[in-house]
């Protein structure tokens, strides 16, 4: 490891990649590479919460990977694994579970948020509750000083440090306090039918969500019949929410400056707008789609790549983990 600070990203394999993805955490992750040691994780623990189908879940997790790597994700500047393949997570997990009083758990709002939409308290599974802890486990567990994160995911690191400096005053100075990194622009890109909401692939409007992997003609169709409104100059304004929304889109593909974007689109239509965004989007995704199908015809990719992370993440997990069993007295 360089002196460099180090970071945690993770991803759930629940659902293709989107746009959404992309812009506000992938694209930094490639551009990043040499800023930081980066530990790039994919939280297939994290997925199980809602018991997804298996055969699902695998082929999520391949293509998920794949993707990765053609967004250009180095797994020689970086390393990349599974969630499943490290089991240090799993007893870290355990560790600090009984570090947290359940009291902090039980206001996490993302908490509170999907027990109230479940309704039936039967229904909750224990996993909701404490996937805050694997989530913390999975930060704490490779010493990461930053955690990129949106500011919805704010609480979870706000908890995990909460539990690390917990576990600290207990049992001495053993875990690293991360800090959370939160990207300045791009980072929240909206559904294109909705835009008060975030552009999800859980979403069951599948207008709403541009994947990475659709068609040229897909990209298109969802960026002509993107929520925009009846007014008629293109301008930033976020009270303007669907046009707003693509104009960020365009802002964040492109590298303009809002003031020449609104330049550019003076005395034209949401017409031009769509076709050059749809165009836009189209030019970006295609080269990734190429370098996805040149990834995933060779069968020994992505197993390769996964068996080379766990291994590194191994290393440092591994270490981790003693310290804090010896800091307890398991030894």
């Amino acid at each position: 490891m360089s002196s460099k600070p180090t970071v945690l990203s993770g991803i759930q394999s629940s659902g293709s990649l989107h746009l959404g993805n992309y812009l506000g955490a992938i694209k930094h992750w490639v551009a990043d590479q040499d800023k930081f040691n980066n530990f790039y994780m994919i939280a297939d623990y994290h997925s199980i919460t809602v018991m997804p189908d298996p055969d699902t879940l695998r082929e999520r997790k391949k293509e998920l990977i794949g993707m990765l790597l053609a967004c250009g994700l180095d797994p020689n500047k970086s390393v990349l694994f599974c969630q499943s393949n490290v089991p240090e997570h799993m007893e870290l997990s355990w560790i600090l579970t009984c570090a947290c009083p359940i009291g902090w758990l039980e206001r996490m709002t993302q908490f509170k948020d999907k027990s109230k939409k479940i309704g039936d308290s039967d229904s909750v599974s224990a996993g909701l509750l404490m996937y805050p802890i694997l989530q913390a486990a999975d930060i704490l567990i490779y010493n990461a000083n930053y955690v990129p994160i949106g500011e919805d995911q704010r609480q979870h690191v706000e908890l995990t440090r909460d539990v690390a400096q917990r576990f600290n005053f207990r049992y001495g100075e053993t875990l690293t306090i991360p800090e959370a990194l939160i990207r300045k622009t791009g980072a929240r890109i909206m559904s294109l039918s909705n835009p008060d909401r975030k552009m999800s692939k859980s979403d069951e409007d599948t207008m709403s969500c541009l994947g990475l992997l659709d068609k040229p003609d897909e990209l298109r169709l969802k960026v002509k019949r993107a929520t925009t409104d009846s007014l008629r100059e293109i301008v930033f304004d976020p009270e303007r929410a669907g046009l707003y929304n693509l104009l960020t889109i365009y802002r964040e593909l492109s590298g303009q400056t809002e003031e020449e974007i609104e330049t550019h689109f003076t005395g034209k239509g949401y017409k031009h707008l769509k076709e050059e965004l749809g165009d836009l989007v189209v030019n970006i995704f295609t080269p990734i789609q190429e370098r996805y199908a040149e990834i995933t015809a060779d069968p020994k990719t992505i197993p390769n790549v996964l068996a080379q992370g766990a291994e590194k993440a191994r290393v440092v997990a591994s270490k981790t983990v003693k310290d804090c069993r010896n800091a307890i007295g398991i030894d």
